[in-house]
């Protein structure tokens, strides 16, 4: 497909680098440096200028764009870009929108003004922190086929009822369908088979309906009750942490918010009644001290500074918070969770990329394509896709025990209809099935490549 993307920081940088393999990717970016350092990282065409000239969007072809993301600073620009591109004919409009004001608007802008996606890093960065605060136990969780199939990682601590288990004996121990489908080890990260025995320390990732995924973690934490997140502590109060604010309320959580912008504070009480507001410095050890932040039940780390939030993360941990959230958004840090013995990283950078990068397989899906959802998991080593079997296909109707699956690939679950199946050999992919994979090898664009 044709994709033009407007705005070459961490985000549209990302989007280049990921999609100009499989399509012919248009940046466009004022700043000349920008477009010169991603044409040098990518096989993309760059254009300088501004995207809301109609000549800079000649030139980009804009009238035989499939796809137009912008994702600059400016909300404005994103969706003024949207509709100009729109007008001159591109078919499909992204735009990133962070300012809350805009967030009772986004069906309007959808429906009257032909804008297909509004993308909001913050909100969607606060959905995958609630959704972690769900699952005390859980590093991360993502869904598959409409929610019908969790995706969760976890690590294995001294004493758990998984260490030292091999994986033949998981169900019959647990009792539960549930599928572990990687596993990372130090600095492997491994697709295991059924003798692989699991260790403390492992991190690993499973799959299983809702249900199960809930009881998996009553079963493997006998303080699972205990653990439930009942307080909240956001240290750091902008964007993220509104829109986290009012999913922790109504969740039941008790929610403290510590920033140390004045005028910050006064909106955040003017909108967030039920919120308790400490205009204070949540950097400073001291203050954490007088405002109990070690007694709560999670820490989450908002601030605008990575290295704030590991070492304010670091501090928590220490000190006994039992979950503990960090906002990361160089990648480069976000490798670092492992040896600093952080679990819960979230990039508001990264959700961006892989919400616009669905909605992009998703129009390729209309062509043809058969992925509907993917996640890069572990730094972009593993990815979990979700297929769907749309045609009669040579490995339809056929034993999984028959069918021979290349390296470093594992069927991770099966949605048929309604019904969730953890694939056993004698199971079988039938036509309309959602099939979720999980590998560590990279370029699969149909589920027939995944078989040798």
């Amino acid at each position: 497909m044709d994709i033009v993307i407007v705005g070459c920081g961490k985000v549209g940088n990302a989007l280049a680098q990921t999609l100009d393999n499989d399509h012919s990717v248009t940046v466009i970016d004022k700043d000349e440096a920008r477009i010169s350092s991603i044409i040098n990282d990518t096989d993309v065409m760059g254009i300088v200028g501004n995207c809301l000239q109609t000549s800079v969007l000649d030139e980009a072809n804009i009238s035989k764009t499939n796809i137009f993301i912008a994702v600059t600073d400016s909300d404005e620009t994103n969706i003024l870009s949207c509709l100009i591109a729109k007008k001159m004919h591109a078919r499909h409009c992204i735009a990133r929108v962070r300012d809350p004001q805009f967030d009772k608007q986004l069906v309007f802008m959808r429906d009257e003004l032909g804008i297909s996606m509004m993308v909001n890093p913050d909100y969607n960065a606060a959905n995958e922190i609630a959704k972690i605060l769900r699952y005390p136990e859980a590093i991360n969780i993502e869904s598959f086929a409409k929610g019908r199939v969790d995706l969760a990682e976890t690590r294995i601590v001294e004493g758990s009822i998984l260490e030292n288990l091999q994986l033949t004996q998981l169900s019959r121990r647990l009792k539960l369908d549930v599928l572990i489908c990687a596993v990372q080890r130090g600095d492997d990260l491994i697709i295991p088979d059924g003798s692989f025995i699991l260790r403390a320390g492992d991190k690993i990732h499973l799959t299983a309906s809702h249900s199960a995924m809930v009881k998996f973690f009553r079963s493997i934490s006998a303080a699972y009750r205990e653990k439930r997140v009942k307080s909240a502590v956001l240290i750091g109060g902008g964007r993220v942490a509104y829109h986290l604010a009012q999913q922790l309320i109504e969740m039941g959580v008790k929610v403290k918010i510590i920033e140390i912008d004045e005028d910050r504070c006064v909106q955040l009480s003017q909108s967030l009644n039920k919120v308790s507001i400490s205009c204070a410095d949540g950097t400073d050890h001291d203050i954490l001290e007088e405002e109990r932040v070690y007694d709560a039940d999670a820490v989450v780390t908002l601030t605008g500074i990575d290295e704030e939030n590991i070492l304010l993360s670091l501090l928590a941990k220490k000190n006994g918070v039992n979950k503990v959230v960090t906002k990361v958004n160089r990648m480069s840090l976000m490798q670092l969770s492992d040896t600093l013995f952080l679990d819960s990283l979230i990039s508001p950078k990264l959700i961006t990329v892989s919400q616009i990068l669905q909605y992009i397989r998703a129009k390729q899906n209309s062509l043809g394509n058969s992925i509907t959802t993917l996640y890069q998991l572990v730094g972009g080593r593993l990815e979990a896709i979700e297929f769907v079997i749309r045609d009669k296909k040579e490995y339809v109707d056929v034993p999984l025990k028959r069918l021979k699956l290349r390296s470093g690939i594992l069927i991770a679950s099966i949605v048929r209809g309604n019904e969730l199946i953890i694939p056993k050999g004698d199971d079988c992919l039938m036509q309309g099935d959602s099939v979720v994979v999980v590998t560590t090898s990279k370029g699969f664009h149909d589920l027939s490549n995944i078989f040798e």
